[in-house]
């Protein structure tokens, strides 16, 4: 019989992750069953029936109040097993959780300014720039502006690397629960106008 710890050293999901954020749900969904007869037909018949364009308008973002996230495709949704395809927005001031997986991520800047911290080393960052995540690496993503937010699309082929049974992934600090300074009344863009460049270009 495992022995209890007292409730002074016991962990809650709460001291963990902030109740409700994405990040720290435990039933997501990494890469979806496939099952069927042999030729897969009814599963072909199923894929072709899909839609093959996502309104943003109807998929809202999640977590925050520093960072938020909107999914755009995911395992779960039915249609693709390789990507993982959201977008991300960092209130003034905001930060993501830190943490580390197997798989590798590439981040299009959309708008802002910004810093990543890979394994200890910071690397810059603005709107047009791609930044790279290797595997293996523990990183954070950071907006450096405290009264403007930033936007950033993400690519990522984690649900190929989880089937493939390269499982590995951590999280090793929680996405803040509180506003960071200077981000107290900002109200993440649901909407999609053009945010994304300046008047005339840059």
């Amino acid at each position: 019989m495992d022995e209890k710890k007292p409730a002074s050293e016991a962990k809650t999901d709460s001291a963990e992750s902030p109740a409700g954020h994405y990040h720290s749900q435990k039933d997501r969904i990494f890469v979806r069953s496939i099952q069927g007869a042999y030729n897969l037909t009814e599963e072909l018949e199923r894929l072709r029936s899909m839609p093959r364009v996502k309104k943003a308008k109807e998929i809202k973002f999640v977590d925050g109040p520093q960072a938020y996230s909107r999914h755009y495709m995911q395992p779960k949704d039915g249609v693709t097993q390789l990507f993982h395809i959201h977008l991300e927005e960092y209130g003034p001031g905001g930060k993501s959780q830190k943490h580390g997986h197997v798989n590798e991520a590439a981040f299009y800047i959309l708008d802002g300014d910004g810093y990543e911290i890979h394994d200890g080393i910071r690397y810059d960052w603005t709107a047009g720039d791609v930044a790279i995540v290797h595997n293996n690496c523990v990183h954070q993503h950071f907006n450096a502006s405290d009264t403007k937010p930033a936007r950033a699309l993400v690519l990522k082929t984690k649900p190929m690397f989880l089937f493939m049974n390269m499982l590995f992934q951590k999280q090793v600090e929680p996405r803040s629960a509180d506003p960071a300074p200077g981000g107290e009344n900002f109200v993440v863009r649901e909407e999609e106008e053009d945010f994304n460049h300046p008047e005339g270009g840059y």
